[in-house]
């Protein structure tokens, strides 16, 4: 399993849907499956149950996935808050950290309104205090960190070959 975390906007599943389709590998979001168990968006189910809720559910589906059969596999970018989340992408998967700074993650999020924790008066601030939080949490759950800054995604597709095919035998298994 391969698995693409980072803050919300890096391009986890832009990168993850080229990527799979390049290795001919099935393609999972987690987000995608969360909103298809609960029957609403991430946004509605965040507003009525709480962070905390949804969670849970994030944990439950993370788990799940993790589990399943070879593939890519792109996360939300909260799915690292967990400690038992950050366990199983670690050792079910090999993890690709892809790692934008909080201010090329505002020039591309800037006018989205479907991510819950930046319908703030500050957005960037926000990803900055989100950067800050979740950044060692990322870099701890990661085999491997790529900066997407000025990269297309061809490009960070490419690179991720590259690693892979690097990996010694033994690694983690995609």
């Amino acid at each position: 399993m391969i698995v693409l975390i980072g803050m919300p906007g890096s391009g986890k599943s832009t990168v993850g849907r080229s990527l799979a389709r390049r290795m001919q590998l099935p393609f999972a979001d987690s987000d995608t499956v969360i909103e298809q168990r609960l029957g609403c968006l991430i946004r509605d189910y965040f507003d009525r149950e709480g962070e905390a809720a949804f969670r849970d559910v994030e944990q439950a589906v993370i788990d799940e996935l993790t589990q399943g059969p070879p593939g890519v596999l792109a996360t939300g970018g909260g799915a690292v808050l967990r400690p038992l989340n950050r366990q199983h992408l670690h050792e079910r998967g090999t993890v690709i950290y892809l790692r934008s700074s909080p201010e090329t993650l505002f020039r591309r999020l800037r006018h989205d309104t479907k991510r819950p924790l930046l319908q703030v008066d500050d957005p960037l601030a926000r990803l900055r205090a989100l950067y800050a939080e979740r950044d060692p949490l990322y870099r701890q759950c990661a085999h491997f960190v790529l900066d997407t800054h000025g990269s297309s995604m061809s490009m960070l597709v490419g690179r991720i070959m590259m690693q892979l095919e690097l990996m010694p035998p033994g690694g983690a298994a995609p």
